[in-house]
């Protein structure tokens, strides 16, 4: 039988702690939650790797290592509202649950929100909620948000995830550069996101989040 509980603390000690994640809050909120209940079955065995896991769809379940760095970098408040894009089934939303007042997650897959929002509620996380749609549009009727963090890559922001961030408010996402890429928080100020280099990580962009090239004639 496996032990979930000894890779759990490996995935702590070995991917995050090493890689300057030392706030409490995410560390004993990874130590909690069960990944392995969070990946498809079959890859069960794998869900303490070190790297992204694949999901239906050309999506993942981000590395530890980066989704923890993510966290670091947005420093999620326990009086803030977050929102989940691409929550897969669930668990970046039960990590980010014990963070923050109230998660919104969404996906644009009906089966695997479906699925997430069991998973979700068979493990007592009762502070989120899992919506289906395009993740591109976020969810407009319980903008605003303090924090929104992608679980993927973009190549650009859709303007309605700015507009849906409140003023003040921050947004993490993978950029796609390259065989690296580049994660980045986005500080909203005067209505127009600034960004910050966080750190390098990597992960196949997102639908709805690609730079569409138009030609001139």
């Amino acid at each position: 039988m496996v032990d979930f509980t000894t890779r759990r603390m490996q995935m702590v000690d070995a991917q995050v702690r090493p890689s300057d994640v030392t706030k409490f809050p995410i560390i004993d909120a990874m130590l909690e939650v069960p990944r392995e209940v969070y990946v498809p079955e079959n890859l069960r065995e794998a869900a303490y790797v070190g790297e992204n896991l694949p999901l239906d769809g050309n999506r993942v379940l981000l590395e530890p290592r980066t989704f923890a760095k993510m966290l670091d970098a947005l420093d999620i408040q326990p009086d803030e509202v977050v929102l989940d894009l691409g929550c897969g089934l669930g668990y970046s939303t039960a990590v980010i649950a014990r963070l923050a007042e109230f998660v919104v997650a969404l996906e644009d897959d009906a089966a695997r929100a479906d699925e997430a929002q069991g998973l979700l509620s068979e493990q007592g996380v009762d502070n989120a909620a899992v919506m289906t749609g395009p993740l591109a549009e976020g969810v407009a009727k319980s903008a605003p948000y303090d924090v929104i963090v992608l679980e993927g890559a973009a190549e650009t922001i859709p303007p309605a995830l700015v507009e849906q961030l409140k003023e003040g408010g921050r947004i993490c996402c993978l950029f796609a550069e390259g065989a690296l890429g580049a994660a980045r928080v986005g500080y909203k100020i005067d209505g127009v996101l600034t960004w910050r280099h966080v750190f390098n990580a990597a992960a196949p962009v997102v639908a709805g989040f690609e730079r569409h090239i138009t030609f001139a004639l």
